[in-house]
């Protein structure tokens, strides 16, 4: 069978993916203190923001002289 093409690769570094595994998750929400492994349950966990960061490209200032 071939990938549809939706599902290739097309840039070879690794970008920002918009869900989180669910280890990835307990362990953001341990460091922001929302998670207490003694007291809550791991199964129901809300879902976690995934912050995308866009730099903008600075314009080129024309020197004279």
């Amino acid at each position: 069978m071939t990938i549809d093409k939706s599902l290739k690769v097309k840039r070879g570094g690794i970008s920002t993916r918009s869900v989180l595994t669910r280890v990835e998750r307990l362990e953001k929400m341990r460091a922001d203190g929302k998670f207490d492994p003694e007291t809550d349950s791991p199964i129901g966990i809300p879902k976690t923001r995934v912050i995308k960061i866009s730099m903008k490209k600075k314009k080129k200032t024309k020197e004279e002289g």
